[in-house]
């Protein structure tokens, strides 16, 4: 079963970055122009126009799939503890208090702006672009969730799906709507006391806590008013960010949590946050490093909005 969705991967993506070779017209000569003017018109006019780099579109392409299916077997080897049974359909939806179906927006959204990224180097059309960094952030998660379903401990979770389609479209809706990212989804994580009390679902090590414990992570969406307000004076850099967290999480289900003595809660967050993108530079370097920590909220402080009420964080991640 994972060979053929490994296969059906590579067919998909295959198809969908078959390049395709625009035809150049070429204008007929004017009949009142002298035959040697006439001769170089049409010499000028027969030059075909600048096409994409292909060599470097199959080799991204090469590496994306080579990356991507090298992560999808290893997560078949260590994720998937017991064998691959018949394909069921689990819903998850009111699990974590719905946090990691942010993290599925998160990532689908991620894959989607740095494969259109790529793309864009060699030379495609802006549509071509779009739609393939769109597909990627679909593509990239689609067989996980398969192989979920076939999995005796998860099934296949439509709401997952659903937050990876909401993700890739996040991505290219503002694209085509404005031209430009406006709201930009972000990242952000603290460590909590609560993994030790359920180290094996919230992490045993500090590298897993930032993946498993939920308590910690924080998801955003930030955006500039000057992204909005071309007119306004307001710099271009600094965002407005809404943020949202959950607290006291001890099991995947509320119920479960509370029979352990906790309770809880949903977190919402105001702070600001700065797009990296927009900080003006002629480096090459700090541009690639900022579109790369571009999906990570910066510290900052922050207003929280919860059941206990309104709290200041002065320093919040």
């Amino acid at each position: 079963m994972r060979f053929i969705l490994h296969c059906l991967l590579i067919c998909l993506l295959t198809e969908t970055l078959s390049p395709v070779y625009a035809q150049v017209p070429v204008p007929a000569p004017d009949t009142l122009v002298r035959d040697a003017l006439v001769r170089d018109t049409l010499v000028r006019d027969s030059v075909p126009e600048a096409r994409p780099n292909y060599k470097l579109l199959r080799g991204i392409f090469a590496a994306q799939s080579a990356i991507y299916l090298g992560t999808l077997y290893g997560l078949s080897k260590s994720w998937y503890k017991n064998p691959l049974t018949k394909f069921t359909i689990e819903d998850d939806s009111r699990e974590w208090l719905q946090m990691d179906k942010m993290g599925h927006l998160y990532t689908s959204y991620q894959i989607a702006r740095h494969t259109a990224a790529l793309y864009k180097k060699t030379g495609i059309s802006k549509r071509q672009m779009l739609v393939y960094g769109a597909i990627s952030g679909v593509i990239f998660q689609t067989p996980i969730e398969i192989l979920d379903g076939f999995s005796p401990d998860y099934g296949f979770s439509p709401g997952d799906m659903i937050a990876n389609l909401t993700g890739s479209v996040l991505y290219l809706g503002q694209v085509a709507l404005w031209d430009e990212v406006r709201i930009q989804p972000k990242f952000s994580f603290h460590y909590t006391s609560l993994a030790h009390v359920r180290p094996q679902l919230l992490g045993n090590s500090w590298s897993e806590r930032w993946l498993k414990d939920y308590n910690g992570q924080t998801y955003w969406f930030s955006a500039s008013p000057k992204s909005f307000f071309k007119g306004s004076n307001w710099p271009a850099w600094l965002c407005f960010s809404v943020g949202y967290g959950i607290q006291n999480m001890v099991s995947a289900e509320t119920g479960k949590s509370i029979e352990m003595g906790y309770r809880p809660y949903r977190q919402y967050y105001l702070s600001l946050d700065i797009d990296l993108t927009k900080i003006k530079t002629r480096s090459k370097f700090v541009k690639t490093l900022g579109f790369l920590a571009n999906s990570i909220k910066i510290p900052a402080p922050a207003l929280e909005f919860s059941r206990k009420g309104v709290g200041f964080k002065p320093f919040y991640f």
